[in-house]
């Protein structure tokens, strides 16, 4: 059962990347309604998935949808409003946002317990028809210059984060050896070491590490890191200490 959770985060470790990208060359709307339909298509057939082998690659599908739909959707309010009214507009998208995951333990609790499992992929379903519906009728398409993906660059970033996020996944259990998990650690820091290299030899690498140098970026990125990493360890605090 821990493949169905480290596949969505796998997926969305590969496909965030490109989804910048994607918006430049095929349109906010176009790929915007695509990500919740692939969003939506996965969670169905997650709700009808037989065994857990058809249930981790539709989780797959579900996390390439979900890796588009937040940066595409951020991207899109950037464009749309001026710097005096961005951060208005940023807290009225991110507050629903904090509103969910408050929400989505309840709703999980009051399900397994009176609905079948399913039920909880099938959820997504009416949501995501009825954002698909607003996404046609409200959200506006910008294009942008887009210059040729950084295939190479793909490449050694996705399977770099991807072997990283598996290699944090497994790490603690006794099916795999401590030499086999440092094996795939190094491999993984090469593939990314690899792609500073690359991304400082192309002119349009897939992800600029030069913002970094940027002072408010660096904040930006670094404060939201650790603060993700207390709201992370929430689920997996919380079940142990009502064990306890």
């Amino acid at each position: 059962m821990k493949a169905v959770l480290s596949s969505y985060t796998l997926s969305l470790a590969v496909f965030i990347p490109i989804s910048g990208w994607m918006a430049d060359r095929f349109g906010t709307r176009r790929v915007f309604a695509s990500a919740i339909g692939l969003f939506t298509l996965g969670s169905f057939l997650c709700g009808i998935s037989t065994n857990i082998h058809v249930l981790v690659a539709c989780r797959v599908l579900q996390g390439c949808g979900g890796a588009m739909m937040v940066p595409v959707g951020r991207l899109t309010i950037v464009r749309t409003f001026a710097k005096s009214e961005l951060i208005r507009a940023m807290a009225a998208v991110a507050i629903p946002g904090l509103i969910g995951p408050m929400l989505g333990p309840i709703a999980g609790g009051l399900i397994v317990n009176y609905f079948h499992w399913r039920v909880i992929f099938f959820v997504n379903i009416p949501i995501g028809l009825i954002g698909l519906w607003m996404v046609h009728r409200h959200l506006p398409d910008y294009r942008e210059k887009w210059n040729p993906l950084d295939l190479v660059g793909l490449i050694l970033f996705g399977s770099g984060v991807a072997l990283l996020s598996y290699v944090l996944e497994v790490f603690g259990e006794h099916t795999m050896g401590t030499g086999e998990i440092l094996t795939l650690l190094s491999i993984s820091i090469a593939l990314l070491f690899a792609y500073w290299l690359h991304s400082t030899k192309t002119e349009h690498p897939l992800l600029a590490l030069g913002l970094f140098r940027i002072r408010t970026f660096r904040a930006s990125v670094s404060g939201s890191y650790f603060t993700r990493l207390g709201i992370g360890g929430i689920p997996f605090m919380m079940p142990l200490l009502y064990q306890v």
